[in-house]
């Protein structure tokens, strides 16, 4: 199940236990509404080992302006609190699984 990620609650979630991936993303965006689905099936699939979360963009400024984020969506991989990867665009199932994989 994927999880809302704000101003106050990404710290917690960033340097927790388990990896954690961000889709930034908007209501309004085309490409955004496209990969929603795929990051719901993989928030579902790899559950209790990646935390999944989604970042409204115009609701988090301050985490997308930190990020330089100026493309979405855009997804970020963090594991140990640091960013290890970043995807920006829409994309395939395949393409996310593979980086999905390479965070465990």
């Amino acid at each position: 199940m994927e999880v809302q990620i704000t101003s106050e609650n990404f710290e917690s979630f960033k340097n927790g236990e388990l990896p954690l991936v961000i889709d930034f993303w908007a209501t309004w965006c085309g490409p955004c509404r496209m990969i929603s689905p795929i990051i719901s099936e993989l928030a579902e699939e790899y559950d209790g080992k990646i935390v999944v979360g989604k970042c409204d963009v115009e609701e988090n400024e301050d985490l997308t302006s930190m990020f330089g984020i100026n493309t979405i969506p855009t997804i970020m991989f963090f594991k140990n609190g640091d960013i290890v990867d970043k995807f920006v665009g829409a994309s395939t199932k395949a393409k996310l699984l593979e980086k999905f994989e390479k965070l465990l």
